[in-house]
């Protein structure tokens, strides 16, 4: 316990010393992991069912191979894998298999959030939040409300824009506003409820030093949803 205290004095008389280094590198740190955390989710959800059908030799398309195979009057068979024809006869019918798929990091795509998150939203929110406190100093209902929406009105549609068009092009993208075009009215709307409560803990309880390190920690689950939100297809969502 006294150690813990004493690194968490440490860290925060870093945060003190050099406020800029400390929350820039911070928020970066974390807008990456949110990446990373996405790419594991999604390679969880895809190795789960992955399913395999046997051909009716019993072999298995995609070289997985399996113990046992039914065939007529043969092997023992569980009763969902027997059909029987018109004369009653027992027939064998291609049982479904299930494979584990393994999913690996595209620590490109990583790079390129890690990048986008650098370049402009770590620098950004830390300038952004400076000023806003320096305007509007201090707390109280009324000015937090007013920073509050401030944040809501002009923070929240830079950042989701920069976020969408900073990653298509660096993707390559043919049209780097397609994702951004479609995507972005939701995405919005989704922050406003979420940005909204969250920074009105930021701006009552979080000293102003460690609030752009604040916001990365919240944001970690925000840009999860963006990576994967990203991810989907345009089409399904039009």
């Amino acid at each position: 316990m006294v150690s813990y205290l004493v690194i968490m004095n440490r860290a925060w008389v870093l945060f003190k010393s050099h406020p800029y280094i400390s929350n820039v590198v911070g928020y970066t740190t974390l807008f990456a992991t949110a990446d990373l955390i996405q790419q594991s989710m999604v390679g969880k959800a895809q190795g789960k069912g992955t399913v395999h059908k046997l051909d009716r030799e019993g072999q298995d398309p995609s070289n997985t191979s399996i113990e046992e195979f039914t065939v007529a009057g043969e092997a023992k068979t569980d009763d969902d894998s027997k059909i029987r024809d018109s004369e009653g006869n027992k027939k064998a019918s291609a049982p479904v298999q299930h494979a584990p798929q393994l999913h690996s990091i595209n620590w490109a795509q990583t790079a390129r959030v890690a990048l986008v998150g650098f370049c402009f939203h770590a620098n950004f929110n830390y300038h952004w939040l400076r000023g806003l406190e320096r305007m509007f100093p201090g707390g109280g209902i009324r000015r937090v409300s007013l920073k509050v929406f401030l944040d809501q009105l002009f923070a929240a549609p830079m950042t989701i824009s920069a976020f969408y068009i900073g990653l298509s092009t660096l993707e390559g993208a043919e049209d780097p506003l397609e994702d951004w075009r479609t995507k972005f009215w939701t995405s919005y709307k989704t922050g406003v409820v979420y940005w909204s409560t969250m920074q009105a803990v930021n701006f009552s309880l979080i000293p102003p030093v460690a609030r752009t390190v604040f916001v990365g920690v919240v944001a970690l689950g925000w840009t999860v949803f963006l990576c994967h939100f990203k991810q989907q297809k345009s089409d399904f969502l039009t």
